[in-house]
Order: structure tokens, then C-alpha cells, then sequence
């Protein structure tokens, strides 16, 4: 009688799945917030320099995240894939965080270093020439376009801002870092340095 209550009032059931999600969510984030390994840098993690800062806006911006993951979960089926489960101390400086909840594609966590520039610069432009039977799309423009030096400098403005610690120094620099490259250039850079640190330990 009572579930048959439930079932036939919206009011009540939309209050009742709320408290639930509260509760999951609760029970899944407090013990993150509580534990100060959560925000402290792993062993060797370094906030992106500017080039690979820009890759990695790339990424979000093509919504590479739809397909791919970047979360390898502690489980022997995909530690023996992909490598090392992932901690939270890799991602202190990744705004947003990339981990994904779809794998489309391979999860990336580790991909760094598992191809060369040149793999990736013809996987990004012709996928099906490496992969024939890959369904993801093609992005030629990104081997056209350049990279915006002066809004590099502004991101790592602002994430230092965040507290990311980012010199003066570097930011400066930033612009001649990235100058003459390519948007492609950048998302290399930054695939080639996904999961380096932890999978050399």
C-alpha cells in the first residue's frame, strides 16, 4: 500500500528521488573533501605548460570527452589495458576534470607516449587510415589553425589566480611558447603527456 502511494504521487516521488541523489552524491564526495591527498599533487605533477594548456582546451572544446575517458578504474580488466587505476592527485589541474563516463573510443588516461606525434597528427586528421573501422571524425582544421598566444597568457592568468602555481615568469613566456604552433600541434603535446608521470612508477 505504501509503494503503491509512492508510485501514484509525483510530489512525493520527486522528493524522495531527490533525497536519494543527495545522499549518493553525499557519501561519494564528502570523504573526498575530507581527505587532503585529494587535493594535493601527485609525485612529479606539475601544472600544464603553456602548449599542452592550450591542447588540453582544444580537447574540451572538440568534445573529446564524449567518447574518450581519461579514469582508469581499479579493476585488473583495465589496469592490464590501460595501466596504473588513477588517483586523484594526477588531475589538482585539470579544470574541468576530464575523467568521462563514455568510452566510444579508448580511455586516455595513459596514452601518452604509447604512439608517436606522427600516429596522432594522421589518427586526428584521417582516423580511418590508422583505424579502419574507427567511427571517430575527422578534425583538419585543427592542423590549419594557430594558437592563441595572448589568450594562453590570460587562462594561465587566471589559474594562477585559482592557485595554480604558475610563475609570472612563465606566464610571460607563454606567448613565445606557443608561437607558430598549430592547434593540432598542441593537442599532440598534450596526448603525449596523458598518464607519463604515473606509468613510469
Amino acid at each position: 500500500m505504501k509503494h503503491e502511494k509512492v508510485e501514484t504521487s509525483i510530489n512525493l516521488m520527486a522528493i524522495l528521488i531527490l533525497l536519494v541523489i543527495s545522499v549518493g552524491g553525499l557519501i561519494e564526495i564528502v570523504p573526498l573533501m575530507a581527505s587532503s591527498a585529494a587535493g594535493e599533487p601527485y609525485e612529479g605533477i606539475e601544472p600544464y605548460p603553456a602548449l599542452q594548456l592550450a591542447g588540453r582546451d582544444i580537447y574540451v572544446r572538440e568534445g573529446c570527452y564524449g567518447c574518450h575517458s581519461q579514469q582508469v578504474r581499479p579493476f585488473r580488466s583495465e589496469t592490464e589495458r590501460y595501466g596504473p587505476y588513477s588517483v586523484a592527485g594526477e588531475f589538482v589541474y585539470d579544470r574541468p576534470f576530464q575523467f568521462g563516463s563514455k568510452r566510444t573510443g579508448p580511455d586516455l588516461a595513459r596514452v601518452g607516449g604509447r604512439y608517436s606525434d606522427d600516429w596522432h597528427r594522421i589518427h586526428m586528421i584521417k582516423p580511418q587510415e590508422l583505424v579502419p573501422d574507427s567511427n571517430m571524425p575527422a578534425y583538419p582544421w585543427l592542423a590549419v589553425s594557430e594558437v592563441d598566444g595572448e589568450l594562453v597568457e590570460r587562462k594561465m592568468r587566471a589559474l594562477q589566480r585559482l592557485g595554480d602555481p604558475y610563475t609570472d615568469e612563465q606566464i610571460e613566456a607563454a606567448g613565445d611558447a606557443v608561437a607558430g604552433k598549430t592547434e593540432l600541434d598542441a593537442l599532440v603535446d598534450y596526448l603525449q603527456n596523458l598518464g607519463t608521470v604515473r606509468s613510469a612508477r
